[in-house]
């Protein structure tokens, strides 16, 4: 998809924006339902899953930068190659497609921190989802 074709339903924190821009990602942002959606196009999977890129979807909060991003949404759905099962999966559907749900959240020693964390440092946290479960389970 070509830049000057993304959707842009709302604006993004401009250091949100750079983040996306600096790993040169594609998104877009959305609202479904009542809910603000950034899509990003292309997110790098780490080898031992099923596919070597995907479509992530990231819920933006109401009150975001104060409430924390959760979870992520991925498309199409991620399987190991080792046939391992992953746990905490469900399918959810956003902007017409299903997405699966990885149900994921920091923790007491990651806490959100709204003046430091943001799309970028949730991001980072997706990788280190996506890198753990191939070393459980891959």
């Amino acid at each position: 998809m070509e830049q000057n074709t993304l959707r842009r339903a709302f604006d993004l924190l401009e250091n949100d924006a750079a983040s996306l821009d600096a790993r040169r990602l594609a998104w877009e942002t959305i609202v479904d339902g009542n809910s603000k959606w950034v899509l990003i196009k292309g997110f790098p999977i780490p080898a031992g899953y099923n596919v070597s890129e995907a479509e992530i979807a990231l819920m933006l909060p109401e009150s975001y930068p104060t409430t924390q991003i959760d979870m992520v949404y991925v498309s199409p759905a991620l399987s190991l190659v080792s046939n391992a099962p992953i746990g905490a999966l469900c399918t959810e559907v956003h902007d017409g497609r299903n997405f699966q749900r990885w149900s994921r959240h920091r923790t007491a020693i990651n806490q959100w921190r709204p003046d430091i964390d943001d799309l970028g440092s949730h991001l980072s946290l997706v990788e280190e989802w996506f890198l753990k479960e191939t070393k459980k389970n891959g």
